[in-house]
C-alpha cells in the first residue's frame, strides 16, 4: 500500500512509501491515498493530532517528473486537493521530515501546522530550474512562513537550503535527531490541544521584500528562459496585494502555463535525459560496479590538473605524474591557486580547502601509479606520445586497473591495443575546465569489457559527472558534430557574414557562447592541429581556410590576446576590423559575390547542422539514444537546457521541416556537406521523431 495509517496514543500517523524518493505522484495515488487516511484520522474521536511522515530516507523529492508530459491537466489537481483538506482540517498536523522535501514535497508540509526535520534535511522549491513555478501552494505558504523576501530569493533562484537555515528563517519548528517519527509523535502531543496553524491564515512580513522581488526580476534571463522566475514572483506579488485565495488562483493560472510551454518542455527533457544516460541499453543493470578508491593522472597540463581538482573535489585521492619537473611545479602552483581562490570567495571552507591539497600528490616518476585502481592518460592528443604512456602503464599499472585515455577526438581502440589488457582501456573524454564542466564522455572501445565500463560510469558519478557512453570515431559524440557546426560557421564567413554576427546570432538562440567565441576560448591552435591531421586523413572534405589564416597569423585566441577578436585585460571580446577585412578577402579570392545573411539563416544551418550528424551517429550506433546526443550538448557545448538539446529541438520544430531545409541546402553553396542523414530522412518520413528512438529511458 501507498499509505498506512495507525494511532499511538491519540496520534494518528499517516506514513507514505513510493521508493526511493517519494514522489507526490498521482498515477501511483499518493496524494489521493494520503488525503483519504487525514480525513479519516481527522474524523476519529480518539486522534488528537497527526503526524504525516515518509518512508526510506527522503520525505519526498516533489512530483513526479516523468507525468508531466503525459496529462498536463491531471498533474497538479490531486496536489492541490489534498492542501485543500489540510487547510480543511480540523485537528493539527506535524509533518516528519527526513534527508528532503523539495518542491512539491515542501509544499505538502508547508500545508500542515508544524514542520520538523532531521539536522541533515534540505528543503526548496527549485521548479524554476525547470521552466515552471510551484504548483500546489508554494508562492503562497513561504512567504507567509519566512517573508516576502526570504520566498522571493528562494523560489527565483530555486536554491535549495539547509534544515538550520530554514529553522532560523521560520520554515521549520524543530530539529529532531535520528527518529525524526518518534520525535514529531511528541512534538504532536504536546500541540494537540492548541489548535489548528494553518500557514494560509498568517500574514505576510514585507519588509525588504519590493526590493528582493525587483532584485531578483533583474537576475532573471531574457525571453522565455526567465518566465518562469517572473511567474514566481508574479504570484508572491499576488499574494501580497491579494490574499491567499487571490495568490493562489494567481499561482494556480502561472503554474498551468508554464507546464505546457516550450521552455519547461526542453529543461523537463534534459533533467530526465541525464539521469537516463547511465541506464545504457546492453549494460546489464545487475552488473554492480565497485567505487573507485584511488586515482593516477598522467600528465600535469591544463587537463591533467583540472581533472585531479575534480577528483579532489569528489573527496578521492589522486596522483599527478609527469617526467617534467617544471611542468609539474605549474601544476602544483595551479592547484593551490585555483583552491585559495576558492576559499577566498568563499566558495569553500579553508578546512575543506586543505583536505583537497592533501588528497593531490605530485610525482616525477610513473611507478607512482602503482596503487591506483583508475588511471587517467591525459598527454598531448597525439597518438604516438599515448603509444608511450599506454605500453608504460602496461607494465606498471596494478592488474585490474583500469587504464583511462582522456582522448577528445583519437582512436581508443588503436590506443587500447597497445597494451595486452584492452578489455580495461576505456575513453574518459573530460572537458575543459575539467574541474568545472559536468560532462564526461565515456567511449567504449570494441573490446572494453562491460566492468570496465561500468567502473567508469561508476567514477563519473562518484567525481559528479554526467557520464555519456559513445562508440569508437573520429571525435565521438560532441567533437564529432561540433566540426559539422564549425563548418557551417565558417562557410558562413565566406558567403556574406562576419564574426560578430554569427556568434550574436547563437548566442541570441541561447547557446553559452557562438562558435568563433568558443574557439578563441579553445585555443584556436588546437583546432588547427585537428584540420591539419583531418587534412591527410579525409582530403575529400575540404574546410574553409579562414581559421587556418587566422592561426598563420599567430592568434591563436585569448590566450594569445587575439583570435577572431581582440581580448584587453578584462578578456573581453572587442571586434578586429582586421580580421573583418580577412573575412571579405578570402570571399574575394574565393571568387563569391558576399550577400546578406539572416541570423534566422545562421540558426539554421549551425543547428540543423548538429541534427544531421547526429542522425548519422545513431545511424552508425555511436550514440545509443537521442537523448544522449542531446546530454553531450547541452553539458559539454553550451545548448541551451531550455530547448532540450538539438535533436530534442529538431523535434519540435518537426523532423519533416528539419528534412526540408537541409535539402534546400543541398543546392546552395557547399551543398555537398548538407546530404540529408538516412536515419532523418526515415524517421521524419514515418513521422514518429527521434523521441521514438529513447525507448523506455524518455
Amino acid at each position: 500500500m501507498p499509505v498506512e495509517t495507525h494511532i499511538e496514543d491519540g496520534i494518528g500517523v499517516v506514513v507514505f512509501s513510493n521508493p526511493p524518493l517519494n514522489p507526490i505522484s498521482a498515477s501511483a495515488g499518493i496524494p489521493q491515498a494520503i488525503e483519504a487516511a487525514l480525513r479519516a484520522l481527522d474524523a476519529d474521536p480518539q486522534v488528537k493530532a497527526i503526524v504525516l511522515a515518509a518512508e526510506g530516507r527522503m520525505f519526498s523529492a516533489g512530483a513526479d517528473i516523468a507525468e508531466f508530459d503525459k496529462d498536463p491537466a491531471a498533474i497538479a489537481a490531486p496536489a492541490r486537493r489534498l492542501d485543500d483538506v489540510l487547510d480543511g482540517l480540523a485537528k493539527p498536523v506535524v509533518a516528519a521530515i527526513q534527508g528532503g522535501a523539495l518542491g512539491g514535497g515542501l509544499e505538502l508540509a508547508l500545508a500542515t501546522d508544524y514542520r520538523i526535520a532531521t539536522a541533515d534535511a534540505k528543503v526548496g522549491l527549485p521548479e524554476v530550474t525547470l521552466g515552471i513555478i510551484p504548483g500546489a501552494g508554494g508562492t503562497q505558504r513561504l512567504p507567509r512562513l519566512a517573508g516576502a523576501a526570504q520566498a522571493a530569493r528562494m523560489i527565483s533562484s530555486g536554491k535549495v537550503i539547509g534544515a538550520h537555515e530554514a529553522l532560523r528563517i521560520g520554515l521549520l519548528d524543530a530539529l529532531a535527531g535520528d527518529d525524526v517519527r518518534a520525535e514529531a509523535i511528541a512534538f504532536a502531543r504536546s500541540v494537540a490541544g492548541e489548535g489548528r496553524r494553518r500557514s494560509r491564515d498568517r500574514e505576510i512580513s514585507n519588509e525588504g521584500g519590493p526590493e528582493a522581488i525587483a532584485e531578483a526580476r533583474g537576475k532573471a534571463p531574457r525571453g522565455a528562459p526567465g518566465d518562469a522566475v517572473r511567474g514566481a514572483l508574479d504570484a508572491i506579488e499576488a499574494g501580497i496585494s491579494q490574499g491567499f485565495d487571490g495568490g493562489l488562483k494567481s499561482e494556480y493560472d502561472i503554474f498551468d502555463r508554464l507546464l505546457v510551454s516550450e521552455p519547461a518542455r526542453g529543461l523537463r527533457h534534459v533533467f530526465l535525459a541525464e539521469r537516463a544516460v547511465a541506464r545504457l541499453p546492453g549494460l546489464d543493470p545487475a552488473l554492480k560496479s565497485a567505487s573507485t578508491q584511488a586515482v593516477a593522472i598522467i600528465g600535469s597540463g591544463t587537463m591533467g590538473t583540472g581533472i585531479a581538482l575534480a577528483v579532489a573535489q569528489a573527496g578521492l585521492p589522486v596522483t599527478v605524474i609527469d617526467a617534467n619537473s617544471a611542468a609539474l611545479e605549474r601544476s602544483r602552483s595551479s592547484v593551490e591557486n585555483t583552491i585559495a581562490r576558492s576559499v577566498e570567495r568563499g566558495r569553500l571552507m579553508e578546512a575543506t580547502g586543505q583536505a583537497q591539497r592533501a588528497l593531490i600528490g605530485f610525482s616525477l616518476d610513473m611507478e607512482a601509479v602503482r596503487g591506483a585502481d583508475f588511471v587517467i592518460e591525459a598527454v598531448f592528443e597525439d597518438i604516438s606520445v599515448k603509444q608511450q604512456v599506454f605500453e608504460a602503464l602496461d607494465r606498471l599499472a596494478d592488474t585490474g586497473a583500469v587504464l583511462a585515455s582522456n582522448t577528445s577526438t583519437l582512436d581508443v581502440d588503436r590506443i587500447a591495443a597497445f597494451t595486452k589488457r584492452p578489455q580495461s582501456v576505456v575513453g574518459t573524454h573530460f572537458f575543459s575546465p575539467a574541474n568545472i564542466m559536468r560532462l564526461l564522455e565515456v567511449v567504449r572501445g570494441e573490446k572494453t569489457a562491460p566492468e570496465t565500463l561500468a567502473r567508469a560510469m561508476t567514477f563519473a558519478k562518484q567525481i559528479r559527472k554526467v557520464g555519456v557512453v559513445s562508440g569508437v570515431c573520429d571525435g565521438f559524440i560532441g567533437n564529432r558534430m561540433f566540426e559539422e557546426y564549425l563548418r557551417q560557421a565558417y562557410f558562413l564567413l565566406e558567403e556574406g557574414a562576419l564574426p560578430q554576427q554569427v556568434d550574436a546570432a547563437m548566442e541570441a538562440f541561447g547557446m553559452a557562447m557562438g562558435p568563433l567565441r568558443t574557439m578563441d576560448l579553445a585555443g584556436q591552435d588546437i583546432g588547427w592541429s585537428i584540420r591539419k591531421r583531418r587534412a591527410v586523413e579525409q582530403p575529400d572534405r575540404p574546410y574553409s581556410r579562414i581559421p587556418d589564416l587566422i592561426c598563420e597569423m599567430g592568434r591563436f585566441g585569448q590566450k594569445t590576446g587575439a583570435g577572431y577578436y581582440l581580448y584587453g585585460k578584462g578578456g573581453k571580446p572587442e571586434v578586429d576590423p582586421a580580421i573583418d577585412a580577412l573575412v571579405v578577402e578570402e570571399s574575394r579570392r574565393l571568387g563569391i559575390t558576399r550577400r546578406p545573411i539572416s541570423d534566422e539563416e545562421i540558426v539554421e544551418r549551425c543547428v540543423y547542422a548538429l541534427v544531421n550528424e547526429g542522425a548519422r551517429i545513431l545511424g552508425d550506433g555511436i550514440a545509443a539514444r537521442p537523448l544522449d546526443i542531446d546530454t553531450v550538448w547541452v553539458d559539454g557545448y553550451g545548448f541551451p537546457r531550455f530547448r532540450g538539446g538539438p535533436m530534442f529541438y529538431a523535434d519540435r520544430v518537426g523532423l519533416p521541416q528539419v528534412l526540408s531545409r537541409i535539402e534546400n541546402f543541398t543546392g546552395a553553396y557547399q551543398g555537398w556537406a548538407w546530404r540529408p542523414a538516412d536515419l532523418l530522412r526515415r524517421t521524419a518520413e514515418a513521422g514518429t521523431g527521434f523521441a521514438a528512438l529513447n525507448g523506455e529511458s524518455a
